[in-house]
């Protein structure tokens, strides 16, 4: 039986005055290699549906770490006996603070005071809709995850897009592709992935790692993973973490969700256990209707930088649909 999983969740009240008199403080709107869009800091009305979510659908999770800049919902009961209130300065070195990029706040989950070895890390936009188990998320110890092989390709529009080639271009530099692979068969090609083992078999032909696939939904993380990639890369890490707001060229925690797949260090689960949506890319009734039908385990919902008067509409659609399979309210409400 898997003990101890905690859950790290990061979140920030982007309407907060005194946040944003001190990002202001920091701002450089006019670098394009800056992300300082306004999708990276609002927040649709739904948060209080992950506790519930969770007190629901992951009854057996043994800690919440809430990691805020200092903020926290008012609606939030920060006296429960789950709940561990972490700020950036309890954990983020003092050289990396203040930050308003999510890059170094994961990059330094492992400083984390009194984090369990084994963890799930969530975005705020990432919501448990069904019952969960912990063999959903650590069997024998290991990560539950796909290792499945994917190539990255370039839009200029898309300013996170450079990440995925600096990660890669990291674990190329640590991992043979070929060894790795011909060393843990069964863990690249696995009747779980279903169609994916055919991308796996025509990308094996490439002379190094293309990429791997990377769903937008919560990962299982060790520790120990972070460690060791410090141990590895503390240059090339320490370079994001100086970063007061997204670079073109940070590294980000999928670095580390990389380093177990071609370590070896996971166990393999359908990429099928959740989905994720994004206000531009699928009609807001497909992602109402994947929660309500509760299709998948989890899901994640992106903002997308739509107009605000239609993301208010969204947000009002969204808190119909949780509340028709979360409408009780949980014990981490006031």
């Amino acid at each position: 039986m898997e003990t101890d999983i905690d859950i790290v969740v990061a979140w920030v009240d982007g309407s907060d005055p005194e946040w944003l008199e001190l990002k202001g403080q920091y701002s450089n709107s006019n670098n394009d290699n800056v992300d300082e869009r306004v999708s990276r800091y609002r927040n649709l009305d739904i948060f209080r549906y992950w506790f519930r979510g969770i007190e629901a659908f992951a009854p057996w999770v043994h800690r919440i770490h809430f990691v805020t800049w200092g903020h926290v919902p008012k609606w939030l009961n920060v006296k429960h006996e789950k709940l561990n209130i972490v700020r950036h300065t309890d954990f983020i070195p003092r050289e990396y603070l203040p930050t308003f990029s999510a890059n170094p706040i994961e990059l330094n989950f492992h400083r984390i005071p009194e984090l369990s070895e084994k963890f799930i890390y969530f975005n705020d936009d990432m919501f448990l809709i069904k019952k969960t188990l912990k063999q959903d998320f650590f069997v024998n110890g290991k990560p539950c995850d796909a290792g499945i092989l994917a190539p990255h390709c370039y839009d200029e529009d898309e300013m996170w897009v450079l990440t995925p080639f600096v990660n890669i271009g990291v674990i190329n530099k640590h991992f043979d592709m070929k060894t790795v692979i011909k060393k843990n068969k069964s863990l690249w090609f696995n009747s779980k992935y279903g169609k994916f083992n055919l991308t796996n078999l025509v990308l094996f032909n490439c002379p190094r790692f293309p990429g791997i696939k990377q769903d937008h939904l919560p990962t299982s993380f060790l520790k120990k993973t972070f460690t060791e990639v410090w141990s590895f890369e503390e240059k090339s890490l320490d370079a994001t973490c100086q970063h007061k707001f997204r670079e073109k060229l940070d590294i980000n925690q999928w670095l580390f969700k990389e380093w177990q797949i071609v370590g070896g260090n996971f166990y393999p689960r359908s990429p099928k256990i959740g989905n994720s949506f994004g206000f531009i890319s699928e009609p807001i009734e497909d992602i109402c209707s994947y929660i309500e039908k509760q299709k998948g385990k989890m899901i994640c919902i992106n903002d997308n930088d739509i107009p605000e008067e239609r993301f208010q509409v969204y947000s009002k659609m969204l808190v119909d649909s949780f509340d028709k399979i979360l409408g009780r309210k949980s014990s981490f409400e006031w």
